[in-house]
């Protein structure tokens, strides 16, 4: 079975996969680390390859894009790790290919939003919590200043 950390492509260290490493560790299991490129960010890189080469961008090669940006987000953690990257909604993506992988968890971060320090999930991480049939591991990181 297998680990699935979902993370973004600002994440200087990810807790996702801090924690999906822990996890990973403790059951034997192997850490896919996966990054989604959304819709709208898929068309600015064919807007970009329009304007610059008048070819679009196939979607294999934004694959490889963000299975790149999960590679180098993860290797500021781990060394023992699989990329993928997908393209469309982050939170259905991750969801789906956990369900693919036939996953133990999903790890995924969360940001503390309110000024009280309620804390308020990003979209992204709350679509996982509500769609995912296993186990969902978040790790509420505070606000960046």
């Amino acid at each position: 079975m297998t680990i699935v950390a979902g993370v973004e492509r600002l994440d200087r260290e990810s807790n996702a996969v801090i924690e999906g490493r822990k996890h990973a560790d403790a059951f034997g299991e192997d850490l896919h680390v996966v990054h989604v490129l959304s819709q709208s960010a898929f068309r600015d890189l064919e807007q970009d390859s329009l304007s610059d080469t008048g070819k679009t961008v196939p979607v294999d090669d934004v694959r490889a894009f963000a299975e790149e940006t999960a590679d180098e987000v993860a290797s500021r953690t781990t060394d023992d790790f699989e990329a993928v990257g997908l393209v469309g909604d982050a939170g259905d993506e991750l969801v789906r290919y956990a369900n693919e992988q036939d996953a133990s968890y999903i790890c995924v971060g969360g940001r503390r939003r309110s000024a009280v320090g309620k804390a308020l999930f990003g979209s992204v991480t709350q679509d996982v919590l509500l769609n995912a049939e296993c186990p969902v591991v978040t790790h509420v990181r505070p606000d960046e200043k």
